[in-house]
């Protein structure tokens, strides 16, 4: 008796002209836990797609038509969406024909990806949309989707929805009352916390879901790139620009954009950022055609943007225009009855990614999940869990396996250690102090936000 498609390994084609490609992303896929189909022409896609059951495909756009158009890839879509409209497609493309991975989208891909691809991206992208996809052919499409959010739709964020604890369940309401609406979401919480699931489970049971979900790291861009990113530019409009190209407020129409870590950008930054979310309309730099993007915006931070606006660093119009409704998610020091499920879930995880017959825990490392005070939330259990998988020898993590320090010494015998954990017990003491707000420890700590995010990742923080 043959798997079911809920329980079985999940099963992609790869489609792509060039033998070295199809490979590649073989080996990535493989190592991942999945099983794999290969085509190096549309006849070949076709005929497997109408003959194998399969999870997903992931397939360029160029074939041997010629090199640039994609027209033989964007028929390809939407010969595919025709014969399956629940099987989901992920296109690839470079980013000089981003354009043509828009284009795609409205022919019925799901997402896309960029070549040269970034592996943990790629990876996301087609978890999440496999998960849709599954979901979507059980039918009931909104009760399919609360059922995957708290079953483990697994994404580029730090935890699937996995969301047993009673101080959950406002979250899980909220999600299923507002996912639905148009309105714009502001996640808040502290880091590490899962907001980016939160945003993701938000478009799943959207009436967007089957369009895409643009993510952008708000603070992650310098003033001078600000504009290019989000909107987009025109060829020659800046010395690097050596094309045309589609900003994310484009790539996201019709779908949902994501702003993270929105209280980093910068007052000017923002000024530009609340003209789009106030009309729609926006310029690419260098062009002055005015576009519009029909978006849905779920943005997030783990500042207080009330004390932000308070400050005068961060604009009071533009919060009002973000906040419609506000889903703060709790830490996951006051979720404690999730952290065993989801240590469960990252070891099912990492023993799969690292083929490591791994299948529980002992008492006692349990009991050391469950008194560790977490400062780095639900990405620092994934951590410890991955690391625990690594470590152990036999089929049981041990306690001595996840790595898990000793809560921070006293101030006093701070002289005895080295810089190093000197420096990360520092960082988790302000952190604490101020519950996780990295603005206000970083202040403390007399550095810039930035800076303390490279110290909280070079501590596994």
């Amino acid at each position: 008796m043959s798997a079911s498609p809920e329980t079985r390994k999940p099963r992609a084609l790869i489609a792509d002209d060039l033998r070295e490609v199809r490979e590649s992303l073989r080996l990535l896929l493989k190592a991942e836990g999945y099983e794999t189909e290969t085509a190096a022409s549309p006849a070949e896609v076709l005929q497997i797609v109408t003959t194998r059951d399969l999870d997903a495909v992931l397939m360029d756009l160029n074939y041997t038509r010629d090199t640039t158009s994609g027209q033989e890839g964007l028929e390809l879509v939407s010969r595919l969406r025709a014969l399956d409209d629940s099987l989901p497609i992920v296109v690839m493309t470079a980013w000089a024909s981003v354009n043509l991975a828009v284009e795609a989208m409205r022919h019925g891909a799901r997402d896309f990806i960029e070549k040269p691809w970034e592996n943990n991206r790629l990876l996301s992208v087609l978890r999440t949309q496999i998960d849709l996809g599954r979901a979507l052919r059980r039918g009931k499409h909104l009760e399919a989707e609360n059922e995957l959010l708290r079953t483990g739709a697994q994404g580029d964020g730090p935890a699937a929805m996995i969301a047993t604890a009673p101080e959950m369940r406002p979250v899980l309401e909220l999600i299923e009352r507002v996912g639905p609406s148009e309105a714009n979401v502001l996640i808040t919480g502290e880091n590490g916390t899962g907001k980016g699931v939160i945003a993701r489970a938000l478009h799943a049971v959207s009436t967007r879901a089957g369009q895409a979900l643009v993510t952008v790291n708000t603070g992650g861009f310098a003033e001078s790139i600000f504009e290019s990113e989000l909107f987009g530019h025109v060829r020659g409009a800046f010395t690097d620009a050596k094309a045309d190209r589609v900003g994310r407020f484009e790539l996201a129409d019709q779908g949902t954009l994501f702003l993270d870590e929105i209280a980093n950008i910068s007052l000017p930054q923002q000024a530009k950022l609340l003209r789009v979310l106030e009309t729609g309309e926006f310029e690419r730099v260098g062009s002055s055609k005015t576009r519009t993007a029909d978006v849905r915006i779920v943005s997030a931070t783990n500042a207080d943007l009330r004390d932000e606006v308070a400050q005068g660093r961060f604009r009071q119009d533009l919060l009002f225009r973000l906040n419609t409704v506000e889903i703060h998610l709790p830490a996951l020091r006051n979720r404690r009855a999730d952290i065993p499920p989801l240590a469960e879930h990252f070891l099912r995880q990492h023993a799969l990614r690292y083929r490591k017959e791994v299948s529980g825990f002992e008492d006692s490392a349990v009991e050391t999940l469950l008194s560790h005070p977490w400062p780095g939330n639900v990405r620092e259990l994934d951590h410890a869990v991955e690391r625990a998988v690594l470590m152990t020898s036999g089929e049981r993590v041990r306690a001595r396996d996840l790595g898990l320090q000793a809560p921070a010494p006293a101030a006093g015998s701070l002289e005895d250690l080295p810089l190093e954990d000197v420096e990360r017990v520092l960082i988790q003491k302000a952190l604490a102090r101020y519950g996780g707000n990295v603005s206000q420890a970083a202040h403390a700590l007399g550095l810039s936000r930035s800076a303390l995010y490279r110290r909280l990742e070079k501590h596994g923080l």
